[in-house]
Formats: structure tokens, sequence, C-alpha cells
């Protein structure tokens, strides 16, 4: 009995310490969300717009603006951007976004991947040491961006897309990331990069009439490798967020589950107790009477 008291009592000064580790983590987590969340929802008006812009410029194009980022052409060659986090602790996070890029590789380019035609290029650690692992194609140059956050980091990372993209490397490319929504939701998505995708026009709708100074090439191949970057950046940006909104999460349930556990133990360990001094005086009450007798 003595034992199993002091088995209870260790379980319990155990998960205490677990639950100070998970409270700790989620407080640290919320401070990064409040700062990762300003930083999107300031960026995310201004790529919204300028992702409006490109498009419909390209829309409206007759396909002599001079460049081959918005230029569709048979896809042999796939490149999947994913975005995952550099550490764990926060749920299904990198897990989901894992399993959705298997799902594209398997329902939206079958062909390439079966030739080992569709290469993953990892921002962040957990996607890139799972899929080396296990034996995908992947390329971690850019897998340490989250160390050191910064716009001309991802900068690097789009143009040197770009520039596999023109230089036929590859003929598609993809982003896969966690858009952020709030602190307990996350839409995990798949967003066309390159070719840049053209907005069809309902019929009947009014087209844009653009005045463009200056020429229109010129303009757009300025545009086009600037809203890019900040593209990209901005889904590194939701990423961030999402992550730390996922880990504060997941750490707020452990504590929870925590807590439901504690009580649980409490209440065997005061059982146990109770039992010992029971049995404690049964067995001075029989000796007493043994004694007497």
């Amino acid at each position: 009995m003595a034992g199993q008291l002091k088995e209870v009592r260790n379980r319990i000064k155990s998960i205490q310490s677990t639950q100070q580790i998970t409270k700790a983590m989620k407080m640290i987590s919320a401070t990064k969300l409040r700062k990762a969340q300003e930083a999107i929802h300031q960026m995310r008006p201004y790529s919204k717009k300028l992702q409006q812009v490109l498009n419909s410029i390209v829309s409206d194009s007759d396909g002599s603006s001079g460049t081959t980022l918005s230029t569709p052409r048979p896809v042999e060659k796939a490149l999947l951007i994913l975005i995952t986090s550099d550490r764990s602790s926060c749920g299904a996070y990198n897990s989901t976004l894992i399993k959705l890029t298997k799902a594209t590789m398997r329902e939206k380019y079958p062909a390439q991947a079966a030739k080992g035609n569709v290469v993953i290029w990892s921002i962040g650690k957990k996607g890139y040491e799972h899929f080396l692992k296990n034996n995908y194609p992947v390329n971690g140059e850019f897998k340490d961006i989250f160390q050191h956050l910064r716009f001309e980091s991802v900068q690097l990372c789009a143009q040197a897309a770009v520039k596999a993209f023109e230089n036929r490397e590859f003929d598609s490319v993809d982003i896969i990331y966690s858009e952020f929504k709030n602190a307990s939701t996350q839409r995990f998505v798949v967003e066309p990069f390159l070719p840049i995708p053209k907005i069809e026009n309902t019929p009947g709708t009014k087209t844009n009439d653009f005045i463009f100074e200056p020429s229109k090439e010129e303009l757009v191949k300025e545009l086009m490798p600037k809203i890019l970057n900040t593209q990209l950046f901005k889904a590194v940006l939701d990423a961030n967020a999402s992550e730390h909104g996922a880990r504060m999460t997941a750490m707020d349930k452990a504590t929870e589950n925590a807590n439901e556990i504690l009580k649980s133990l409490r209440i065997s360990y005061n059982r146990a107790r109770q039992a010992a001094i029971t049995t404690e005086l049964t067995e001075i009450v029989s000796g007493a009477a043994a004694l007497q007798g």
C-alpha cells in the first residue's frame, strides 16, 4: 500500500511539472502570436490588392506582354513550395500540411510524381525532415527562413523559383501553406504561384480599361517579380501566425488534459490513503484485542 501511494505521488508531481511547461509554452506562443497576427493583418490588404491588379493586367493581356511568367505550358516538371514549422508541439499542424502535399502530388501531378518530376522546396525544418527521411525529391536550401524571418530571405526563395520557371526547370509552381484565420482556426491551401493565373471574365461584365505609363510591357515586367515576392512573403507570414496559433491551442488543450488527469490521480491517491489508514486502524484494534484476550 505504501508503494502504491508513493507511485501515485510521483505521477502527480510529474504531471504538475509537465503542466507548468505547457502553461509556459502557451504564454510564449500567445505573445509571439500577437506580433505575427499584427504583421499578417498589415500585409494582407496590400498583398491582396497587388495580386488583384496583377491578375487583372494578365487577364486583359493579349499575350504580347513580353513575359513567360503568365504563359501556361504543358507540365512536365512541377515545384511545390511547402511551408511548415521548425518546431513541433503544435498539434496536427505539420502533419496536415504534409498530407496535403502528398495529396497534391497524387491528385494534381500523378504522372509527374510517378516519374520523380515533382520537387519540394521546404520552408521550415519539419517538412524537410519528413520528406528527406521518406526519400522524396526535396530541397532544404530555404528551410531555415523562420530562424531569421525577413522579407529579404523570402525574396531569395521567390526569385529562385521565378528563375527556375523562366529557365524551364519547372513548368508549374504551387505554394502549400496554412492561411491564418484566428488563433484556433487555420485554412490549409494549395495556391498557384506560377504561371500567374488569369481571371476569367464572366459574360456581360465590364473589362478593365487601364492606361499604362510607361508601356504595358515595361510595367508588367517590372511589377511581376515584386508582386510574386510579396505573395510568397504573405504566405510565410500566414504560416508563421498559424503555427503560433496552433501551438497555443495545443498547449491549452494539454494543460486542460493535465488538470483532468490530476483530478483523477488525486481521487485515487485519497482513496488509497483512506484504505491504508483503515487498514492500520484495523491492525491496531486487532492487536489491542489480542493483548486483552
